[in-house]
């Protein structure tokens, strides 16, 4: 039997479990569509500052001036005190370039030095300033084509991981010990190496420049970064005969200028979540729903697999009472995606095992929770996220609930394993913990690897009938969410228990309303496929 045809047949015993109500499967994601499709609405007429900084980088704006501030803000803020916003970076850009014949990044070098006012300098041919944009957005755009193509060219030659992939994160604070701490984790069998950004940098409005080794809980997010970590995983890619996969964190105040950087530099997955920075860094609702949809451009386009944060709201919110929640969210970001150009196999939607251990039944119902998600999203690489809420500091029990959660993910297909740690519960798990780890994920995966193709749910039973009620719930919420709107619902606290104002949090100032004459050359050319 070929490949596609075993993925088939894999995909009708999956779908064949739990006997979900197609139609309120249809009535969710189609109210998730017209959730989705009012939201665009408004993102389609508004920019940030940071989507421009972004378009700013993609053209070639690097660097820092005088006193260490990025360059793009630099950038930025002149157009914003000029009055400009509006505009977009694009038009002012293209002008200067076409009025005095300098290249993006000696413009702002101008600037930084005070020796040009972009909003002041005469107007050139508006057709002249577009023609101009676009070859510099194609030549921007083919660095990020080849990039892709490398990473396809790198798997057909080393292969990679079997799925589910399994992810372990790496979080000194110094990029060069998280080298060495990434290798030893590929050596010893890990596919995806996750640098966790340093402390509070989602709520940082400009990207720190250069290798960084001073952060805490986290390494700071930065282009240098990223390059010296692929270099990295590269090498040890090599020599362990597959590709490593490289993840980092696009949320936050400056989700896609992130993005671009990982474009740029071939990173392979990005946590990007539509409502992540929202409800739990208070990011305001209209900066993080216009940042989302570039950011998402970006990384359908350079074939990233995007991981969203639903797992999140298990530790906000009850696991059993709020599983809904999940679910729902999953079907939002589903939509999200699709407008930004990302297909279903790279959509990392979300969950976790986080009911309560002493829950009767609680692997019941984890285990429908996560056949569910995987029969409602038959072609997305789920990402699924271990029990981190109720971990204590018994290693022997977190190591066993973590060794449930691993079964509960080769029964269901999942796709990306981030996995637990029995040390879970202190701040930065011991180093040696993560062998462990991934040698309890493997030794379950090998052993129980066709587990989920041998076993059927009874009909009307637990399994079976938990499902049905989150699958219903979830269809009922996303029914509200469409008639009273996303903006309003956020501010209901119906997700992870957070409220949100739609005029609070941090970064509003940076929303600005387009105006005729703006144009965003990257989501013509990533999305529309053409000028």
């Amino acid at each position: 039997m070929n490949c596609q045809l075993c993925i088939q047949k894999r995909r009708l015993i999956c779908l064949s479990k739990l006997n979900l109500d197609k139609k309120l499967i249809d009535s969710s994601r189609n109210a998730a569509k017209l959730i989705a499709d009012d939201v665009q609405k408004f993102i389609d007429e508004h920019t940030t500052t940071s989507t421009e900084r972004t378009i700013a980088r993609l053209l070639g704006i690097d660097g820092v001036d005088e006193i260490d501030k990025p360059l793009p803000n630099v950038f930025i803020d002149n157009i914003k005190e000029g009055g400009g916003l509006e505009r977009g970076i694009a038009y002012w850009l293209g002008n200067a370039i076409a009025q005095t014949g300098d290249n993006p990044q000696e413009i702002a070098e101008k600037i930084a030095r005070r020796e040009l006012d972009i909003t002041r300098i005469s107007a050139a041919n508006e057709e002249k300033i577009q023609d101009i944009i676009y070859e510099k957005a194609e030549e921007s755009i083919e660095k990020i084509k080849v990039n892709r193509n490398k990473r396809e060219e790198l798997i057909d030659v080393l292969g990679e991981g079997n799925k589910p992939y399994l992810y372990v994160i790496v979080a000194t604070g110094n990029i060069y010990e998280d080298i060495e701490q990434a290798k030893s984790a590929a050596r010893q069998g890990a596919d995806v190496i996750a640098v966790i950004r340093t402390t509070g940098q989602s709520l940082l409005d400009y990207v720190p420049y250069g290798p960084t080794t001073e952060g805490f809980g986290g390494t700071y997010a930065t282009q240098e970064n990223f390059k010296l970590m692929r270099k990295a995983l590269d090498e040890v890619g090599e020599e362990v005969g597959r590709y490593i996969r490289l993840c980092n964190y696009c949320s936050g105040l400056c989700m896609p200028e992130i993005a671009a950087m990982g474009a740029l530099e071939r990173l392979d997955m990005m946590l990007n979540d539509a409502l992540y920075g929202i409800l739990f860094r208070d990011i305001n609702m209209q900066r993080t729903l216009i940042d989302q949809y570039f950011s998402r451009v970006i990384n359908g386009y350079a074939g990233i697999i995007i991981n969203t944060g639903e797992d999140n709201y298990l530790t906000t919110d009850d696991a059993v009472e709020a599983a809904h929640t999940v679910l729902a969210s999953q079907f939002i970001n589903e939509q999200f995606a699709l407008k930004a150009g990302i297909p279903e196999e790279q959509m990392g939607l979300g969950h976790a095992f986080e009911m309560d251990p002493e829950l009767k039944n609680g692997f019941l119902y984890e285990l429908a929770q996560a056949q569910m998600a995987r029969e409602i999203f038959p072609n997305a690489p789920l990402k699924y996220m271990p029990p981190t809420k109720y971990m204590t500091g018994n290693i022997f029990k977190g190591h066993i609930q973590d060794a449930m959660f691993n079964l509960v993910s080769i029964m269901t297909n999942q796709g990306i394993q981030l996995l637990g740690m029995l040390t879970e519960a202190i701040h930065t798990p011991h180093l040696q913990d993560r062998y462990l780890s991934i040698e309890n994920a493997k030794y379950i995966f090998n052993n129980a690897k066709d587990l989920g193709n041998e076993i059927s749910f009874k009909d009307g039973g637990i399994i079976q009938t938990r499902a049905h009620k989150v699958l219903k719930d979830a269809e009922e919420l996303l029914n509200e969410i469409a008639n009273n709107g996303l903006f309003s619902t956020i501010e209901q606290g119906k997700f992870g228990g957070v409220k949100r104002s739609r005029t609070g949090g941090k970064g509003l100032d940076g929303v600005a309303k387009k105006d005729s004459g703006y144009f965003n050359p990257f989501i013509q050319l990533m999305v529309g496929g053409g000028k």
